[in-house]
């Protein structure tokens, strides 16, 4: 046995602070049509704390158009919300590389879009 465990512990503390600290890391991009766009890697600032994911919707039907973005992030500003024209929705997590996919699904709903449509009408015609 190569040295007491008290003669252990130093060795430790010194390779310790020999290996280099791992950053987070996030897949990043800015307002993509796709996730396939979205492969770049990013080394996070020290003060992210999170890989943020936000998928977005605009327009109707076959007209509607899909963005996605990727960052780190040093908040979690989790958002889910639908208003039948528009759409968002942003998840977090906190491994490296764990926003590979895209955010929760920006689905349009029929009731949805008639409440608003609706509503829209109701204020317009007050």
């Amino acid at each position: 046995m190569v040295g007491s465990p008290s003669e252990r512990k130093p060795m430790c503390a010194v390779y310790l602070s020999f290996v280099p600290f791992s950053s987070l890391k996030c897949f990043t991009c800015n307002d993509e049509p796709s996730n396939w766009n979205c492969i770049k890697i990013t080394d996070c600032a020290e003060n992210d704390k999170y890989c943020l994911t936000t998928y977005t919707k605009t327009g109707l039907g076959e007209k509607a158009e899909y963005r996605i973005t990727k960052k780190c992030s040093a908040e979690c500003p989790q958002t889910n919300w639908n208003v039948g024209i528009a759409a968002a929705s942003t998840s977090c997590c906190q491994h490296s590389l764990c926003n590979i996919s895209g955010a929760s699904s920006v689905k349009s709903s029929y009731a949805v879009m008639a409440t608003g449509i609706l509503a829209s009408l109701i204020y317009v015609l007050r």
